[in-house]
């Protein structure tokens, strides 16, 4: 049987917004639980998915007809549709969907501690690494047995809404004049084996993250009014915080030799959104489960110091 116009319509728009979006929370983790070595380098790309399913169950329940109709109206009057949209457009800002792709570099700042930057899809992220157990040698140097290694750190980034434009939904800007800004802590708990010595062929490591999400967000409604008492009353604007918090699991892998390796991962995470107050006194609960596969190339290097 071939699939409906409908279906096919929408596995068409979700593809095209897999190539469009741009800013993704980085909250894949892709390290070992050896840190970089004190003087040690580590560069990388890495290139990924954001999949969540709170998002897309929303952008399901709208289609680009109506949001196109919505948006040619002088007068908006809200109803069902536009609340639809509402709900979507803050689902997208709690967990955007979409292709990741960063570039980052490690630096082994002190033995067991190593500092980061990553450029995350538009995000800058800032992390540090602490490795509480396994030896601190290198191939070239080894310390011990080099088998077994375990660390933990905290990551920090921020992001804004700049991808709303991007989405088919952003033609209702206008009308909703939608903004959200995001910050996220990320905590990971990382024990990997190595393959070779210190980690000369690889690893694969496996653990469990927290993540820490404080979103702000608001509506600045134009044309957009509801019915009270046979009179049309323009809505309110509104602001409005919120936090949650994600749980997951991990496991990744380093293959390679030499210091040049690739890296895939997969990363997944439950959370709990929490309430959402919308516009016309309205309010939502999300939820759902995300997951976050990646692949990427490092490149280790630098002499290193004692």
């Amino acid at each position: 049987m071939r699939p409906s116009v409908a279906f096919r319509y929408k596995a068409m728009s979700f593809v095209l917004l897999c190539f469009i979006m741009s800013c993704t929370a980085p909250r894949a983790v892709i390290n070992s639980g050896k840190v970089t070595a004190p003087g040690k380098f580590k560069v990388g790309v890495n290139f990924g998915g954001n999949i969540a399913t709170e998002p897309l169950g929303q952008l399901d329940d709208i289609t680009k007809a109506a949001v196109d109709a919505i948006a040619k109206k002088d007068t908006v009057f809200y109803d069902n549709e536009v609340e639809t949209a509402t709900r979507a457009m803050l689902a997208y800002a709690l967990d955007p969907v979409g292709p990741t792709f960063d570039l980052y570099l490690r630096y082994g700042l002190v033995e067991r501690v190593d500092v980061g930057y990553k450029y995350a899809s538009g995000v800058h992220v800032f992390d540090a690494m602490f490795q509480f157990m396994g030896s601190t040698g290198t191939p070239a140097n080894p310390g011990g047995d080099g088998r077994w290694y375990g660390s933990t750190g905290l990551q920090y980034a921020g992001q804004s809404s700049d991808w709303v434009d991007k989405l088919f939904l952003g033609k209702l800007q206008p009308v909703l004049q939608f903004t959200a800004k995001r910050k996220d802590v990320t905590v990971p708990l990382i024990f990997s084996k190595s393959f070779g010595v210190e980690e000369e062929i690889g690893s694969i490591a496996f653990g469990a993250v927290y993540n820490h999400t404080f979103i702000e967000y608001g509506f600045e409604p134009s044309r957009l009014f509801k019915k009270y008492g046979g009179e049309s009353l323009e809505l309110d604007a509104l602001t409005n915080k919120n936090s949650f918090s994600s749980y997951g699991i991990f496991v990744n892998a380093k293959l390679g030799y030499k210091g040049i390796y690739l890296l895939p991962a997969l990363t997944m995470y439950y959370q709990n959104y929490g309430s959402y107050e919308l516009l016309n006194a309205k309010a939502y609960s999300f939820s759902g489960m995300t997951f976050i596969p990646s692949i990427g190339l490092q490149v280790n290097f630098g002499k290193g110091r004692k």
